[in-house]
């Protein structure tokens, strides 16, 4: 098996960004199992790297022994998956080794999400804060419980992504998928109060006029993910909710739980959500089974019959 140069990588690496559109930090993912894949292939004799069924099984073997989780294995063959197909494409190899490899399927976990009390705590909490930190968080977080939106989505927001006549957000969601989000009145008023004050986080020397939740103190010009969830747990704490029932992405399950649990169908929530498969909402429908049950009871034939 000859050397594999860092173009190659490089060249693949970008094959995702033009084709997939994928984030910077999915790229940095995959260039970081592929890497350390490489690595622990190379022979110590030689820069000679030998691929097998059995050096393979081995390297699977040593991510257990390190204690790595089996989602964050699966994450790394499947990268390397797609590498190497990459690879047979360009004929660099004839074949890719890990098609001789059965990956067994990730299971899939219920999502954790926060009740309507857990969520109202935590709106009445920042709702407390009066400062324009205080009133900044407030609105991103009826933002995301409000459209369901990605944390991503979120920070990445411009000015030009608010309809406010047509109470709709736009959206450019992964692989640049475009979306309009309808948004509710009360979260739009939030929005309006938080308008007049998001001068006070530009930066007179940076290009944030664009971005609707600017930041100083960030690269990006705008409030990191990171940023927004520390600012989440210090709220969690004060509304004295567990701290593992707050994040970003659960006030995303929370509303798409909180939708399907009172009438959405999951075609609709599927739109509203982004996801191109209808097979990655399904993981919504742990909370359709007292409606389902419900919906029987009250409309099929037999249930009217036992009633009467």
């Amino acid at each position: 098996m000859p050397k594999i140069e860092k173009s190659i990588i490089e060249n693949f690496l970008e094959s995702l960004i033009s084709e997939k559109g994928l984030s910077n930090n999915t790229i940095e993912s995959y260039k970081s199992d592929i890497n350390q894949f490489l690595e622990r292939q190379t022979t110590s004799k030689s820069s000679e790297l030998i691929f097998s069924r059995k050096s393979i099984e081995k390297y699977i073997s040593v991510m257990n022994d390190l204690g790595f989780e089996r989602s964050t294995i699966l994450r790394k063959l499947s990268s390397l998956g797609h590498f190497f197909d990459f690879l047979v494409t360009e004929n660099i190899l004839k074949d890719n080794p890990f098609s001789q490899i059965s990956i067994p399927k990730k299971n899939s976990k219920l999502p954790i999400f926060l009740t309507h009390d857990q969520v109202d705590r935590l709106l009445e909490t920042a709702k407390n804060d009066d400062s324009i930190k205080g009133l900044r968080l407030l609105t991103m977080i009826e933002i995301l419980y409000a459209t369901g939106i990605r944390v991503s989505e979120l920070v990445g927001l411009k000015l030009s992504s608010l309809y406010e006549k047509e109470n709709f957000i736009f959206v450019t969601g992964k692989g640049n998928k475009e979306r309009l989000v309808p948004v509710d009145q009360n979260t739009l008023s939030t929005i309006e109060k938080y308008l007049k004050v998001r001068v006070e986080f530009l930066n007179a020397d940076k290009n944030e006029d664009k971005w609707l939740f600017p930041s100083r103190n960030s690269k990006l010009g705008h409030i990191s993910r990171q940023r927004f969830h520390q600012l989440l747990k210090v709220l969690c704490k004060e509304a004295n909710i567990d701290a593992k029932y707050v994040s970003p992405h659960k006030l995303r399950h929370a509303f798409a739980s909180h939708l399907l649990a009172n009438g959405m169908d999951l075609r609709s929530l599927q739109m509203l959500l982004g996801h191109s498969d209808i097979s990655t909402t399904q993981i919504y429908t742990h909370v359709l089974s007292d409606r389902l049950k419900s919906t029987v009871e009250d409309n099929h034939p037999l249930s009217k019959v036992f009633k009467e």
